[in-house]
């Protein structure tokens, strides 16, 4: 019987956590959103390729210095890279 009661609690609290996520995610996605258009609006209608997407997740993470570098790297300017990488984590 305590075996079931653990399995009840260990299921009770993952389907709190996922649902904790859930409710987290359309937050990050809009972080994410506001870094990409930042780097679009460089690319005067141009939509950002996945290397800029994934540069922008990095930053939404915190790691600012990644994410400028990633942008860099998908050959966005300097200047465009800080301010998009400054709003990811936001």
């Amino acid at each position: 019987m305590h075996m079931s009661t653990r399995v009840a609690g260990v299921l009770t609290g993952l389907a709190l956590a996922l649902g904790g996520a859930a409710f987290a995610a359309p937050a990050a996605h809009a972080d994410v959103t506001a870094c990409i258009n930042q780097v679009e609006s460089e690319l005067r209608g141009g939509e950002a390729p996945d290397s800029v997407r994934m540069a922008c997740y990095v930053g939404l993470t915190g790691d600012n210095e990644q994410c400028v570098a990633g942008l860099t790297a998908a050959g966005v300017t300097d200047g465009t890279s800080a301010s998009a990488c400054r709003v990811a984590p936001e």
